[in-house]
């Protein structure tokens, strides 16, 4: 898919958005956050897209509308350029290039922004690779230090004293949401039960 394209399923409608940030600024299409919209009820997943131009999103927003619930990645620590496609470059990178492009979502401040572009009243902190099976794959070994941990928490706090509802995930959690659908020519209430992991 391209960005704003749509695949349509009866009430399900699924639009892929710009995605910035954890691919090193790289033109690597098929990195793109997702748009789903369950009749009446609206979820976005952007993975660890950095806001790296909050008025991306504002634009965003004029085009979807408001967003019901965000997923969103924050590993802000990410590692340089080459540690992912370092095998794929066809020459060397200087240091200080290879530093400054690197794998990152978004910060604290960068979140809320997202946040508030899209007025989202429910928020999940998702794909942070805290999960013990992933240590096999994976290097990371967060503390309550590590800054996306600091970064997250920050978030969750400033989402809650703004009355909106706020976790990060860890292992699997099922949301339960309520969707006005439309069949022929009935009003059909039916509960569509979505299970979302963090990985």
């Amino acid at each position: 898919m391209s960005e704003f394209e749509e695949l349509r399923a009866g009430a399900v409608t699924i639009t892929g958005l710009p995605f910035f940030g954890e691919h090193a600024d790289l033109d690597i299409s098929t990195k793109m956050a997702w748009h789903v919209r369950i009749a009446d009820r609206t979820l976005l997943f952007v993975a660890d897209s950095c806001n790296i131009e909050p008025e991306t999103y504002e634009l965003i927003h004029r085009e979807i509308g408001d967003v019901e619930v965000l997923f969103i990645g924050m590993e802000c620590d990410g590692a340089p350029l080459s540690w992912l496609y370092g095998p794929l470059l066809t020459q060397r990178v200087e240091r200080a290039m290879d530093e400054s492009r690197r794998l990152s979502g978004s910060n604290c401040a960068q979140g809320m922004r997202m946040i508030e572009a899209f007025n989202c009243q429910e928020v999940y902190v998702y794909a942070m690779g805290q999960e013990p099976w992933l240590n096999y794959i994976m290097s990371i070994k967060y503390t309550e230090q590590s800054r996306p941990i600091v970064e997250s928490n920050q978030l969750i706090a400033t989402c809650r004293e703004r009355g909106i509802t706020a976790e990060r995930l860890f292992g699997e959690k099922q949301i339960m949401l309520s969707a006005d659908i439309k069949h022929d020519r009935a009003d059909i209430g039916s509960a569509t039960r979505s299970s979302f992991s963090t990985h």
